[in-house]
């Protein structure tokens, strides 16, 4: 009788491992279907701008608004011509309405009176064009014309890329493949592999000139440069198998 407890007690004891066994493997099992690796992959890729534009800003000052808007429209066909001279198409060039205001005379103590003195006006032309190395010689010169007694002031070109849009989706997919790279990496010291993925969100993207190194929170979209870097980021959550 002693012998079938014994039994019984061993056959009981084993069956009790053999269950403890089976829901550890499960636990182990379900953890690690659960464990997860966070990456963030990134891709860099140099484009070309293939548009520019820059403002020219015409000033006259007379004493009163006739001359003023008289002046200025001296001048606008002395810019107007040296610009197609220079290649730009009627189409490139857009001429703003005119602005102004009067200048008032002030008194010895700094005070502003009724008495206008001059009127001050101003317009804009504005100058597009597909040509961007074209847009960047004349913009550097075109001051010149100040020696025609031309008052103008130019502002810095800016540059744009038109296929920015599809570039991102392409960009993104790679920055993706580029965080899958890491993630196997990592893990390669584990022996430990890359699953499916969790989840991805994209990060800000970066326009910086080609060899700029600045990087923001809510993204740089830079327009003062030809050449431009665009840098896309993912942020991408493995499975870990």
């Amino acid at each position: 009788m002693l012998e079938k407890i014994e039994k019984f007690q061993v056959l009981l004891l084993a069956l009790v491992l053999a269950i403890g066994l089976v829901i550890s493997t499960m636990i182990v099992t379900r953890n690690m279907s659960n464990d997860s690796i966070f990456v963030t992959g990134s891709y860099s890729q140099k484009v070309v701008s293939d548009s520019g534009t820059f403002d020219i800003y015409l000033h006259a000052r007379k004493a009163n608004k006739v001359q003023s808007y008289a002046d200025l429209n001296r001048q606008i066909p002395i810019v107007t011509n040296y610009l197609k001279k220079q290649g730009f198409q009627a189409g490139d060039i857009e001429i703003k309405s005119p602005s102004g205001y009067n200048i008032y005379e002030l008194t010895y103590n700094g005070l502003s009176t009724n008495n206008v003195i001059a009127y001050d006006a101003s317009r804009t032309i504005v100058v597009k064009s597909k040509d961007v190395k074209k847009i960047k010689s004349v913009a550097s010169q075109i001051d010149s014309l100040n020696a025609k007694n031309v008052d103008l002031n130019v502002n810095e070109p800016s540059y744009f890329y038109s296929k920015l849009s599809d570039l991102k989706i392409e960009m993104l997919e790679k920055a993706t493949k580029n965080a899958q790279q890491r993630a196997e990496a990592m893990l390669k010291a584990t022996n430990n592999k890359v699953g499916k993925i969790k989840s991805v969100n994209m990060g800000v993207f970066q326009i910086t000139p080609v060899d700029s190194t600045d990087v923001s929170d809510s993204g740089i979209s830079d327009t003062t440069s030809i050449e431009k870097k665009v840098t896309s980021v993912a942020n991408v959550t493995f499975r870990v198998r």
